[in-house]
């Protein structure tokens, strides 16, 4: 049984469906479970308004049998869990006491099929077990006012873990000696068991298997799942991108996705706009996809006179492919004319249109090119971006 019913407070979200790798994390946590050949079926408790979604979500394993609400406390979740098993086990062979039943946190996917295979074996053994963990720093007990009170001797203090274990039997046992919905509250299996006189056994548990509690747990789980070439796949990625395209003849001056007044034509086999394709390139550069000029070559197959927005939207359709969106663009145009000032914002919006982005995710600057170079000169205009593309959910 997994129990992913909880709340998530302190995380600020619903860290169950935090992505690790492209995959939520609730995800890992039961392909764990389903990697033991000792599972034959999972459980799992949700939340009420995560019933559907979890039911119908594509990356549910085979070996999930049922996906059954919550209640407002771990055991009144763990007793609906419970019922759902008892359910299953009249369809398997095997008494109903005797079938064992694990339960564990929704929020602990870097448990081995090791630790779960040992917790089976001591219940088969001992008809109850939890791993645990010594405590390897001093204890103290910290008052109200922050000053410490005492310090506790740690000498036989263990930390439990999931996943804890016993028979169903057992299970049942306790529950009906203290209800689910009773006035006491249980933090976890073991101190239900205990509460009821039932001996827990205690085995070794595992460092590596603690509970997504912060934000920041979900690093030091991404860094043990995923290896490094699938972490940087599902990191942010930049590329920069650069044109520079002298005038020729005619108007209008197609530039930043707009016609700019009182300019000339930008000489090329497209319509010029250097302020568009240097977007481009810095958004192939960043999803490692090539350039411009190899997607679309200055030949018969790119049509001549081409809007350079038609190039922007497939270069986006091409990343979109990859698995990549654009996150930020920062544009810088040089020209000493035509007057650009003007005309930034309408540039930036039509940009930030292009690539599905909030104007605020795209910055538009122009430099009038201090008399150096072509531009300088006003002999032609060039343009540099950088482009930050984040992984699709």
């Amino acid at each position: 049984m997994v129990v992913a019913a909880g709340t998530s407070q302190r995380f600020g979200s619903d860290k169950l469906e935090a992505d690790v790798g492209g995959r939520p994390l609730l995800a890992w946590t039961i392909d764990r479970l389903a990697s033991s050949d000792l599972v034959e079926r999972i459980v799992v408790v949700t939340s009420a308004d995560r019933l559907d979604q979890v039911r119908n979500a594509p990356w549910l394993s085979s070996k999930v049998a049922d996906v059954v609400p919550g209640g407002a406390r771990r055991q009144e979740s763990v007793a609906k869990g419970l019922g759902a098993v008892a359910e299953l086990v009249m369809s398997l062979p095997d008494e109903a006491g005797d079938r064992i039943v694990l339960v564990h946190d929704g929020a602990r996917p870097l448990v081995t099929t090791a630790l779960i295979d040992s917790v089976i074996e001591a219940v088969r053994t001992h008809g109850a077990a939890v791993p645990m963990l010594s405590i390897p720093d001093t204890v103290r007990r910290v008052g109200p006012d922050g000053r410490i009170r005492e310090t506790i001797e740690r000498t036989g203090l263990s930390i439990a873990q999931t996943p804890q274990g016993a028979r169903l039997g057992i299970f049942d046992r306790a529950m009906r000696d203290q209800p689910p919905r009773g006035a006491r509250e249980f933090t976890d299996e073991a101190a239900l068991l205990e509460a009821c006189n039932i001996a827990v056994h205690a085995i070794p548990g595992d460092p590596n298997n603690f509970k997504v509690t912060l934000p920041a747990d979900l690093d030091r789980v991404e860094t043990a799942l995923l290896d490094p070439q699938a972490r940087a796949a599902h990191l942010p990625r930049t590329g920069s991108g650069f044109d520079s395209h002298p005038f020729g003849p005619g108007t209008p001056l197609a530039l930043g996705g707009i016609e700019v007044p009182g300019g000339f034509r930008l000489h090329g086999h497209s319509d010029g706009d250097v302020a568009l394709h240097a977007i481009a390139d810095a958004l192939l550069g960043a999803a490692g996809l090539g350039d411009l000029g190899r997607l679309f070559p200055p030949d018969a197959s790119t049509p001549k006179g081409i809007a350079s927005r038609e190039l922007v939207e497939a270069v986006v359709s091409r990343v979109s492919d990859a698995g990549y969106r654009p996150s930020s663009v920062d544009l810088t145009i040089v020209a000493a004319r035509p007057r650009l000032a003007g005309v930034l914002d309408d540039m930036r919006d039509t940009i930030a249109g292009l690539l599905g982005l909030p104007a605020d995710s795209v910055n538009v600057k122009a430099s009038a090119g201090n008399l150096s170079g072509m531009e300088g000169a006003g002999r032609g205009i060039s343009a540099a971006a950088i482009a930050t593309l984040e992984p699709l959910p």
